[in-house]
């Protein structure tokens, strides 16, 4: 394997070694991206309409005396079958990441699910932000960015973690009679966060014309989605500038399509892109053409990726990005030779024990991003002292307890790293006292926790 190949694949995917079938240039990443979603057909999730039951169980047991046996028994099963739905989606996850021939397409489903991110704000909507991955962000990442930010702005899953369905119209029917208001979370991170961007040119009455604009959308455990007209303000309201009129979701996707189309939202898509995959401080040629590329094409996102792999910046061997906990572990699973069917038959508690605590203890809690803006990308916000610590004491435990014979020191330096091994550590880990040692050498250097 050349030193752009292995650079592609560490960069670009989740590293050495690939998976059978897997893409080795960006050319093949891009085209793999084109194709069939062979990772979802492979490992299914539930989506939304599968995870409402238990939600509508809930719901129905809390309505019954406390000491009622029913309501007891109902709340147990709905939880146990919730908290499996959460642990699934973290086997899956990994397990997609481990074995996809197209890594690329798994590295863009972690990007946009930092970029949208949402977490479950109590206990009954712990399988919600699994189904926005399934429902929307994993159809349309390969689609159009107007596409994909319409299928995650209205999807339950955003609409219950920003609490829109608390946002009434004041002059709505439902504001009229109940005395309720706005909410503006959503217009809020809408236009800050998943647009436009934190400075962009945009004000508080921009952000209050939103809230009004997007009244009435909601989310109800029954039927999922739904549209409360009652709820919704009635009349036009003016966003950066453009008039918005008429009733139901045509005003609100036709705000979403121009929020998408604006140049501010490109630089900012542009920016995170090559943040997250490149460097912390990318090149400004870079952002500026894979913004070009976002405005030439009207957010066609297969055309904004290539223009990001295409970019000489892409190619460059100086590694300065952090692997975030995510892809630390499934990188460091790669390297042992664990597959997916091996993480997949992983006892619950040896799951939490080897792979979701230590990711917790990494700074990455499975889907509990800190908050709306996601996961931070810059090195300092991982490599803290007791973050740092964490990734060692990983590297020193997991290997151990899921391979009973570990290789040979120096061949999981070359099936890792490839021509990215550096002599010092090829030197330490043939010093290494034993192989644990040096398999900790490996798993906890510079050079793997770099892409």
């Amino acid at each position: 394997m050349t030193e752009g190949q292995a650079l592609t694949a560490i960069r670009f995917g989740y590293g050495l070694p690939l998976p059978e079938g897997a893409a080795s240039s960006t050319t093949d990443m891009l085209a793999l991206l084109h194709g069939p979603d062979r990772a979802a057909e492979k490992w299914p999730l539930p989506h939304l309409p599968d995870v409402l039951p238990a939600i509508q169980d809930i719901r129905a047991a809390r309505e019954l005396p406390a000491e009622d046996p029913v309501r007891v028994r109902t709340l147990r099963e709905a939880k146990a079958t919730i908290r499996k739905q959460v642990r699934h989606s973290a086997v899956v996850a990994i397990a997609r990441a481990l074995g996809a021939p197209d890594g690329f397409r798994e590295r863009l489903v972690q990007f946009w699910s930092g970029h949208f991110a949402v977490m479950a704000r109590n206990f009954r909507d712990g399988a919600l932000p699994a189904t926005l991955v399934e429902d929307a962000i994993r159809p349309h990442l390969a689609g159009r960015f107007p596409d994909l930010l319409a299928a995650v702005t209205l999807h339950p899953a955003m609409l219950v973690y920003l609490d829109q369905g608390s946002s009434v119209g004041p002059l709505s029917t439902a504001g009229r009679k109940r005395g309720k208001g706005l909410n503006e979370n959503l217009a809020r991170e809408l236009i800050e966060l998943h647009t436009l961007g934190v400075g962009a040119a945009y004000s508080q009455t921009d952000v209050t014309q939103m809230a009004e604009l997007l009244t009435g959308l909601g989310f109800d455990s029954d039927k999922g989605f739904v549209f409360r007209r009652r709820a919704a303000e009635p009349g036009a309201e003016i966003v950066l500038g453009i008039r918005y009129d008429g009733e139901g979701l045509a005003p609100i996707t036709a705000a979403l399509g121009d929020l998408a189309a604006r140049p501010e939202t490109a630089r900012h898509i542009a920016t995170k892109l090559a943040r997250h995959f490149v460097a912390d401080d990318p090149e400004p040629d870079l952002v500026a053409t894979v913004e070009k590329a976002f405005l030439v094409t009207g957010g066609d996102l297969p055309a904004v990726y290539g223009a990001l792999l295409d970019h000489p910046a892409a190619g460059t061997t100086s590694r300065t990005k952090v692997r975030q906990p995510f892809d630390y572990v499934v990188s460091g699973l790669r390297a042992l030779g664990i597959r997916s069917e091996e993480v997949e038959r992983l006892p619950r508690k040896r799951l939490e024990q080897l792979i979701l605590h230590p990711m917790q203890a990494m700074g990455q809690p499975w889907q509990r991003p800190g908050g709306p803006d996601g996961w931070p990308e810059e090195a300092e916000a991982w490599i803290t002292p007791p973050r740092l610590s964490a990734r060692i004491l990983w590297a020193l435990d997991m290997p151990a307890a899921l391979r009973r014979e570990l290789p040979e020191p120096s061949r999981l330096a070359d099936r890792a790293l490839g021509p990215f091994a550096s002599k010092e550590l090829r030197l330490a880990v043939s010093r290494a006292e034993s192989r644990r040692d040096a398999t900790a050498l490996v798993l906890a250097s510079a050079e793997f926790n770099r892409r």
